[in-house]
């Protein structure tokens, strides 16, 4: 059984949010896009309504490093 996120899980969430957009780039994402994109997720159990802008702002930088990983490696 995999493990339930939440908000204070962004290395994790970054890389599903990769795994599942990967052609999208997460720097140029609106927070209420990013926030939807993970509370879409299926792994996901977190409060949707208890995120803020520093538990989004983590997960776009853990979403970026994936991307940067996954193609610059």
């Amino acid at each position: 059984m995999a493990k339930k996120l939440t908000w204070d899980d962004a290395e994790d969430l970054g890389i599903l949010l990769s795994e599942t957009h990967p052609t999208l780039d997460p720097l140029a994402l609106r927070f209420t896009d990013l926030h939807r994109y993970v509370t879409e997720l299926p792994d996901f159990a977190g409060d949707p309504k208890a995120s803020n802008e520093g538990k989004l702002e983590a997960i776009q930088m853990a979403w970026h490093e994936e991307v940067q990983d996954r193609t610059q490696g």
